[in-house]
């Protein structure tokens, strides 16, 4: 764990999504998908959102499932730290 994403600070949320860029230093866009059932009509919607995270190794690349936990405010966008790496993309 990053001595960014400490534990114990109280209640953070954990997130996990696909990295959908990875153009800027040491920061990733990361998409959450989350599925809601509609009150009205009972179908499964699809809701995602982008998230900035902060990611120190330059590691990452597109396409490569991460966690992410909320954090102090790093700068004006970005508000999550990269926990961990679930899978990495492998290209065919």
């Amino acid at each position: 764990m990053d001595d960014l994403a400490k534990a114990g600070h109280g209640y953070r949320r954990t997130l996990s999504g696909r990295v959908v860029s990875a153009k800027m230093q040491k920061t990733v866009v990361v998409e959450c998908v989350s599925r809601t059932k509609d009150s009205m009509y009972g179908k499964f919607v699809r809701q995602r959102k982008r998230y900035k995270a902060h990611d120190e190794s330059f590691g990452l690349g597109i396409g490569d499932e991460v966690e992410i936990q909320e954090h102090a405010p790093i700068s004006k966008h970005k508000r999550f730290v990269v926990t961990r790496i679930v899978k990495r993309f492998v290209q065919e």
